[in-house]
C-alpha cells in the first residue's frame, strides 16, 4: 500500500460508497472507527445534502473518510428508445398507481456544486465513478489536501485515470454489485467485463498507481488474494450492505440471503446503465428491453422503485448485489471490519507458511 494511503487508514479495507441511501454517515463512521475507510455516496444527492452528511459524519468520527461523486454523463441517449421503454413501463405505473418520473430531470448530478463544496470544505478522500475527472479537478483537490481515487474497469481506463493524475485507481471487476464504473457506456460490450483477479494483474502491468480492488469480495481470504495479486486495499460493498448501520431497505438486506433470489445479473432495467443486482420480476421482465440511457432511465423508474419499497414489494426494487451476496453477514459494521481483518491475517499467515517451492520441490 502506498504510504499516503497507509497513513489514512491502517487496515486495507474500504467500505464502498453505495448510492441511494445505503452509505449513510453511521455506516461510514463505524468502518472508519474500526480502522477501515468509510465512504459517503454523494450520487443522487444535492450538494447541500452531501454537505449535511459530511457534517454529520464528522460529528461521529475524527478518522479519515471518503466521499464519492458521479461524473456528468454525455448526451447520447436515444430519446425515441426512452419513450418506447416508458410505454413498456406504463403497466408498472398503473399497478403502483403512480406516474413515471421525468427522464429529463438532469444529467450532471450537481457535479460542479458538489466539487465546490469539497474544495471549500476538504475531506480526506474523494473518489469518482463513471469516468475520470479533468486533471485540473484532480490537481485542485490535491492542493486542498484530498487524496483522489477513480474507478476503472479495464486497463485502458486505468491508463486514463493515471494520465488524469489521480492518486490511486479503484479496479472494479465484473463481479461487483451495483453500477459498473465504465468510463463510456457502450452496449456492445455488455457482459464482457473482466474478473477481478485477472483485472488487477492487467492493471498492475499497465499503470504504476496504487490499486484498490473491488468486486465480489466478502471474506478476508479474498482480500488476501487481491493483495497478493497486486492490490493495496480492497473495497467491499455488498458485505457492508447487510450491516445494521447500512441505510439499505430491510427487504434489500433480507434478499441477499433469501433463497428466492439465487443469482445476480448485470441489467439496464432500473437505470439505463449496466448494474449488477439480484434477479427479480422487474429485472426479468424489463431488463432485455431497457435502452442504454443513463440517467434518463434512472429518473424514469425512480418513482416505481420507491413505491415498490414502500409497498414491501422486493420484486419491483433494484436489489443491487455482488456475486458473493449469499455470503453476507449481519454483523455490526465495526465488528465486520474486525472479522475481515482477522480472516485476512489468518490467510496471510497461511500463505507465508507455504513452502517456497522451486523446480525440484
Amino acid at each position: 500500500m502506498s504510504s499516503a494511503l497507509t497513513d489514512l487508514f491502517p487496515l486495507p479495507i474500504v467500505q464502498a460508497p453505495m448510492a441511494g441511501g445505503v452509505s449513510v454517515p453511521q455506516l461510514a463512521a463505524a468502518v472508519s472507527e474500526a480502522g477501515g475507510l468509510g465512504f459517503l455516496a454523494a450520487g443522487y444527492k444535492t450538494a447541500d445534502g452531501m454537505y449535511q452528511e459530511i457534517k454529520q459524519l464528522r460529528g461521529l468520527t475524527g478518522r479519515p473518510f471518503g466521499v464519492n461523486l458521479f461524473m456528468p454523463q454525455p448526451e447520447y441517449a436515444d430519446a425515441a428508445a426512452v419513450d418506447v421503454y416508458a410505454h413498456q413501463l406504463a403497466g408498472e405505473a398503473a399497478w403502483y398507481e403512480i406516474e413515471l418520473g421525468d427522464p429529463d430531470s438532469g444529467r450532471d448530478d450537481g457535479y460542479d456544486a458538489k466539487l465546490a463544496v469539497l474544495l471549500d470544505n476538504p475531506v480526506p478522500v474523494v473518489s469518482f465513478h463513471f469516468g475520470a475527472p479533468s486533471s485540473e479537478v484532480l490537481q485542485s483537490l490535491r492542493r486542498a489536501g484530498t487524496f483522489t481515487l477513480v474507478t476503472a474497469t479495464t486497463p485502458d481506463e486505468a491508463l486514463a485515470v493515471q494520465r488524469a493524475g489521480a492518486d490511486a485507481v479503484i479496479v472494479q471487476g465484473i463481479e461487483a454489485g451495483g453500477h459498473q464504473g465504465t468510463h463510456r457506456d457502450n452496449p456492445e460490450t455488455d457482459g464482457t467485463g473482466i474478473g477481478l483477479l485477472s483485472l488487477i494483474a492487467q492493471v498492475r502491468e499497465a499503470v504504476s498507481l496504487p490499486i484498490v480492488a473491488a468486486g465480489g469480495i466478502m471474506r478476508g481470504s479474498q482480500i488476501a488474494a487481491a493483495l497478493a495479486a497486486g492490490a493495496s486495499a480492497a473495497q467491499l460493498g455488498t458485505a457492508f450492505l447487510a450491516t445494521p448501520e447500512s441505510g439499505a431497505n430491510a427487504l434489500h438486506k433480507q434478499a441477499l440471503t433469501n433463497p428466492l433470489f439465487v443469482r445476480t445479473e448485470l441489467t439496464r432495467a432500473f437505470s439505463g446503465r449496466p448494474a449488477r443486482g439480484l434477479v427479480n420480476r422487474f429485472l426479468r421482465e424489463h431488463g432485455p428491453y431497457a435502452p442504454a440511457a443513463y440517467p434518463e432511465v434512472h429518473h424514469l423508474t425512480s418513482p416505481l422503485r420507491k413505491k415498490a419499497a414502500a409497498s414491501g414489494d422486493a420484486q419491483g426494487m433494484a436489489l443491487w448485489a455482488g456475486q458473493g451476496h449469499r455470503m453476507a453477514r449481519e454483523l455490526p459494521a465495526g465488528q465486520l471490519v474486525e472479522v475481515l481483518a482477522a480472516e485476512l491475517d489468518a490467510a496471510a499467515t497461511a500463505l507465508s507458511a507455504l513452502p517456497k517451492g522451486g523446480a525440484g520441490s
